[in-house]
């Protein structure tokens, strides 16, 4: 009898969705027609059925207002009959508080649904923000809710190697690799790409950045919500465009935060040469930084020093790892951290001060992998199943180079000026190279004047993992959006964090609706001070933004 109810209800509302539909198709255009008639079905479905929300799977350490509950979506939209996934979704409800104590009640405004990135990221934890002072009048208005994307986590996992092996350390990081190591690395790719096809078989082809899109659809339909109010930061904010070229007339308001170039040009192998070129500002930033407070740290009072310094404390790693773990792999992993976040910038120039004057054991405890045992495992499988998700989605939304030399030829010439991350940039992304399945071409994200509900942009204007230029596209090409700039700053994700300017600009956007007219800047967050050894790192309210 349920079963029924269900599919009449559906019938009725798939009128409606279609209906609703933008003129002439999805932008995704004649090809995808087949795809925008499963996506109007499977969100018919799920606003008939809802969602389920109970207690949180492994919720002995969340609070009890947070629950959880699945939205079941096709793999395939062009056959919406076919096999179905599950995606995990985490609601905190509106607490209607007015967070000032003046007693009064504030309107639910809806659903505020939160993607961090990546690919790969879960956005499950994202509702407790709420329980941070920065966030409590949004969390007043809105339900928080967050979800993990199809193949992340608990939402059909996805998987490419065994994470048992995940972890490999110590690691060399060349910033000017032989022939023989590229040889290495490009077999390593090769053999990756087979994993992933080999462990996931022909499903592989529908985890992209289309379908993502269209799950949030289907989300929304299961959350009840006529329109979409959405905040996406890095790869959330791609994703979010599509959705927003695809379903214009089914947003409220849009947040993106650090807004990736959505340039079909540019989807991904172009942008990952942008990215690498940024990092090498970024952890000049770091090291001017570290610089002026060279009594503090010592590791020179240049820039230049500090680079020296970094130089040989990896040389010394190549001969002798610290812990027997930590390579010079590890040691630029960590320093890459610091390109994304100023937080980390204290932490980073201690641990590798500590180490350049003999105590290794901060730098173990900041870099190396994981230990065994049950964290160590259930880090291992998260970061392999992350990973996973990150290049299939990449490797499926776009053609790539499938000749090394264009590769080789590209990156060798950016790292004569831009060493720091070009290759390790390379290697995570190589598997695109000889990946097996097919491609996708990316749709042109853009809007015309009056599709689309009011976007609001927020970049930092040297953030490395999503360069600015980016921010400046996606605005030109989403008419009527608002672009908010956090001058001379550069941490990946503004929003929430210590700028009252950009987190003014937020609130009254969600809040009230109210945007500055086309663009605003705000003066940038003030520097870190150099932190003592005991310090822990500190993001304030900022939201989670996947690396």
């Amino acid at each position: 009898m349920r079963a029924a109810a269900v599919h009449a209800a559906a019938g009725a509302l798939l009128l409606t969705v279609v209906a609703a539909a933008p003129a002439g198709g999805t932008a995704d255009g004649p090809a995808g027609a087949a795809e925008q008639r499963g996506t109007a079905v499977a969100a018919a479905r799920a606003a008939a059925r809802g969602v389920d929300f109970g207690a949180c799977p492994e919720a002995r350490d969340l609070p009890g207002g947070m629950r959880c509950g699945t939205v079941t979506v096709p793999l395939d939209y062009a056959r919406p009959d076919g096999r179905q996934i599950r995606l995990t979704v985490s609601r905190v409800r509106a607490t209607r508080k007015d967070p000032g104590r003046s007693g009064r009640e504030v309107p639910r405004q809806g659903a505020l649904v939160y993607n961090p990135g990546g690919p790969g990221a879960s956005g499950l934890p994202f509702p407790l923000i709420g329980f941070l002072p920065e966030w409590k009048r949004v969390a007043a208005a809105y339900d928080l809710v967050g979800y993990a994307p199809r193949g992340v986590g608990r939402s059909a996992p996805l998987s490419c190697e065994d994470p048992g092996t995940f972890f490999k350390g110590p690691a060399p990081a060349p910033a000017h690799p032989s022939e023989a190591y590229k040889r290495e690395r490009i077999a390593r790719a090769r053999a990756y790409a087979r994993g992933c096809a080999q462990r996931t078989g022909g499903a592989l082809r529908h985890y992209h950045s289309l379908n993502n899109a269209r799950d949030l659809e289907v989300l929304r339909a299961a959350l009840g919500e006529r329109r979409l109010t959405f905040m996406g930061a890095s790869y959330g904010t791609y994703f979010g465009a599509l959705y927003a070229t695809m379903f214009p007339g089914h947003v409220r308001r849009m947040v993106f935060d650090a807004a990736v170039n959505p340039d079909p040009e540019q989807i991904w192998y172009r942008n990952n040469l942008a990215q690498s070129a940024a990092f090498e500002d970024r952890w000049a930033d770091f090291r001017e930084w570290v610089a002026r407070h060279d009594t503090v740290y010592g590791l020179g009072a240049t820039p230049r020093a500090v680079q020296l310094s970094y130089e040989r404390a990896s040389a010394r790693l190549a001969a002798e790892p610290a812990g027997g773990k930590v390579g010079p792999g590890q040691l630029q992993g960590a320093m890459l951290q610091a390109g994304y976040y100023d937080d980390f910038w204290p932490h980073r120039a201690h641990a590798l001060s500590a180490y350049v004057k003999g105590d290794p054991k901060p730098l173990i405890e900041q870099a190396a992998p994981p230990a065994d045992g049950d964290g160590g495992t259930q880090a291992a499988t998260e970061a392999e199943n992350s990973t996973a998700v990150y290049t299939a989605v990449e490797c499926n939304d776009a053609p790539w180079p499938t000749d090394w030399r264009v590769w080789d030829r590209d990156n060798t010439r950016l790292a004569r000026t831009a060493p720091f991350e070009t290759w390790d940039n390379v290697w995570t992304n190589l598997p695109c190279a000889f990946w097996p399945a097919p491609r996708q071409q990316p749709l042109d994200v853009r809007t015309g004047p009056g599709e689309l509900a009011p976007v609001l942009i927020l970049a930092a204007e040297r953030d490395a993992a999503a360069p600015y230029q980016g921010a400046l596209e996606m605005h030109r090409r989403l008419a009527g959006s608002v672009l908010v700039t956090e001058r001379d700053a550069g941490t990946h994700g503004i929003a929430g964090g210590p700028n009252r300017c950009v987190n003014g600009h937020l609130e009254a956007y969600l809040l009230e609706g109210r945007l500055p007219v086309r663009r605003a800047a705000c003066a940038p967050r003030p520097q870190p001070r150099p932190a003592s050894p005991d310090d822990r790192v500190r993001r304030s309210g900022a939201l989670p933004v996947a690396p």
